[in-house]
């Protein structure tokens, strides 16, 4: 008895290829890559390697930022340099004494904080984080949330979000950093958000959007998307892996326990 018959797929590796910008279909030359192949590996290797080590070029990041609706103030982590940076990432997510004194002096009090952070990829920063803190701060202001002054933070980690926004008074903390590159992708971008941000904050306490760029989640999508993040966690009072539980039973109350402390008009307006 024979078994069924196998129809062959009528995808081509050609396909494939079309459809991302991983290494599938690359040829072969002998028992080798094409040439072409790779040489496009070693160019995407030193790409992923000045993303790392290169700084961003906050001159030109403030320019774009030109019409935000906030201050802005400059951190540095307490890794001195870029080498210390790679090499001890603990030092990235503390603060030095200057920033910290610093952020003392301002006021504090918001609902949100943004902080831009160069992180492993300067590209990414460099080509996305104006593009999203405009429209980030935009949405969050008509959503009546207020907005802290965008914290710009050197040879940072995603972890210094918590001292800087535990220093401003934030209900919620976003941060915004570049990610580490791949191959296929130098200039990803990630944001990171954390409600109530402390000192200490476990990751699992956080929730992340991450691969924003022109070949990823598009800017528009991820602004969209952080912005229900944010006030679903003043709504509830909670970030990282409980979130979309907490989500879940607030909506299965009745609006009146939804409300809480919360005034009326603001809680519309945080619910949509």
């Amino acid at each position: 008895m024979t078994g069924p018959s196998i129809r062959k797929s009528s995808i081509k590796p050609t396909d494939l290829a079309a459809m991302t910008d991983a290494r599938v279909a690359l040829g072969r030359c002998g028992s080798g890559m094409p040439t072409r192949a790779a040489q496009a590996f070693l160019l995407d290797h030193a790409r992923a390697r000045e993303a790392v080590w290169s700084m961003v070029d906050h001159r030109a990041l403030e320019e774009a930022l030109t019409d935000l609706p906030v201050d802005i103030i400059h951190v540095d982590s307490q890794a001195q340099d870029r080498g210390s940076y790679v090499r001890r990432p603990d030092l990235g997510r503390k603060l030095s004494a200057s920033s910290s004194q610093r952020l003392a002096a301002s006021a504090h009090g918001f609902d949100v904080v943004i902080v831009a952070a160069d992180g492993l990829s300067s590209r990414a920063v460099d080509i996305n984080a104006a593009p999203l803190v405009l429209k980030l701060v935009g949405r969050l202001q008509s959503r009546r949330l207020s907005v802290g002054p965008l914290v710009i933070a050197s040879q940072a980690r995603v972890a210094l979000g918590d001292p800087i926004g535990e220093t401003l008074g934030a209900k919620v903390a976003i941060v915004v950093i570049g990610e580490r590159p791949g191959l296929s992708a130098a200039d990803s971008l990630g944001a990171y958000v954390t409600h109530t941000p402390r000192i200490g904050t476990p990751d699992s306490l956080r929730n992340c959007v991450s691969n924003i760029r022109s070949g990823g989640l598009q800017i528009e999508d991820a602004a969209e998307t952080l912005v229900t993040l944010v006030t679903d966690m003043i709504a509830t009072g909670t970030s990282g892996v409980g979130l979309k539980a907490a989500v879940a039973r607030l909506q299965s109350q009745p609006v009146e326990r939804r409300l809480g402390s919360v005034d009326t008009e603001r809680a519309i307006n945080l619910n949509g």
